[in-house]
């Protein structure tokens, strides 16, 4: 059986701020002070994990253990299946230091051209999201859930953040770039993992 979270103080052990506002809306209706990892001071581990569950894990008892505090932490990002799944754990490493991912959605297109995948084709992809809950003594629950969809080039939509703006999820038209944060948090990978987080580490409050 999975531990409970009893406290009410939780780390959110991520430094990307449209992560830590998802995360933020999806804690909102328990009964919890959610505290991001960049008021805290702490710093950003290296993701030296091998796979979204790694570095989620590693974040989050970093994270907890830094703070002396139950902490949250996420890995997620975009499998392109005509790339064997790249970008893949590597999703933030494409946009480069500056985190830019107009640079990052231009290398997933230039590597489908290369492939021979024409963006016409709307190449199938899924987001991924690995959520890590950890204490500081080292207890980790770690869940893991994804959105099928495929891509769009050029770029759709200034809202959401990271790839958003190429991604259609399944039986949408729109990509996750032009829906307002109502309407994407509900479909994303990351309110999946987190609802099975929640069913397993939570009691609702209201």
């Amino acid at each position: 059986m999975a531990r409970r979270f009893q406290g009410d103080r939780l780390v959110l052990a991520s430094h990307n701020p449209g992560k830590v506002a998802e995360l933020q809306e999806l804690l909102a209706p328990y009964a919890v002070r959610c505290l991001p990892a960049a008021s805290l001071g702490l710093p950003e581990p290296e993701e030296s994990g091998d796979s979204f569950l790694a570095n989620a894990g590693l974040k989050a008892r970093a994270a907890a253990r830094s703070a002396g505090l139950p902490a949250i932490a996420d890995d997620s990002g975009l499998a392109v299946d005509a790339l064997d799944g790249a970008p893949g754990i590597y999703s933030a490493r494409w946009a480069g230091p500056g985190r830019d991912f107009a640079v990052a959605m231009a290398e997933v297109e230039r590597r489908l051209r290369a492939a021979g995948v024409g963006m016409a084709a709307a190449p199938a992809a899924r987001f991924v999201c690995a959520l890590a809950l950890a204490w500081p003594d080292g207890h980790l629950e770690c869940f893991q859930g994804t959105v099928e969809g495929t891509l769009v080039w050029p770029p759709r939509g200034t809202h959401g953040f990271g790839y958003d703006p190429m991604f259609v999820p399944a039986g949408r038209c729109r990509t996750f770039g032009e829906m307002t944060a109502a309407e994407k948090l509900p479909l994303t990978h990351r309110a999946r993992a987190f609802a099975e987080l929640i069913d397993a580490c939570f009691a609702a409050t209201g």
